[in-house]
């Protein structure tokens, strides 16, 4: 049986009023806002001292099958090089 995507989509729930949509749709204007909110932490770092703080990073060495675009300085795969320059790689993004 052929569907037709373009056609309007009709179920049982098209007849709830609006006032039974807006009963579960909670109102944003009431409530109090949970300032201790885990899943939502707030990063107000405005003049907040992190020389304290230590970050793990691993820097990985250049790979034989990349190279840095001297255009826009992104470290690219070989198979996106389009040209070299007498002043490096240029990636194909950039040269067109």
């Amino acid at each position: 049986m052929a569907t037709d995507y373009d056609a309007p989509r009709k179920s049982d729930d098209d007849s709830e009023s609006i006032e039974a949509l807006k009963e579960r749709v909670p109102d944003k204007m009431s409530g109090v806002v949970d300032l201790e909110d885990a899943d939502n932490p707030e990063f107000a770092l405005d003049g907040a001292d992190l020389s304290d703080l230590d970050l793990d990073v691993v820097v990985l060495p250049p790979q034989a099958d990349e190279f840095t675009c001297v255009s826009c300085f992104l470290v690219k795969h070989r198979s996106q090089l389009d040209h070299d320059t007498k002043l490096g790689p240029i990636c194909k993004e950039c040269a067109a």
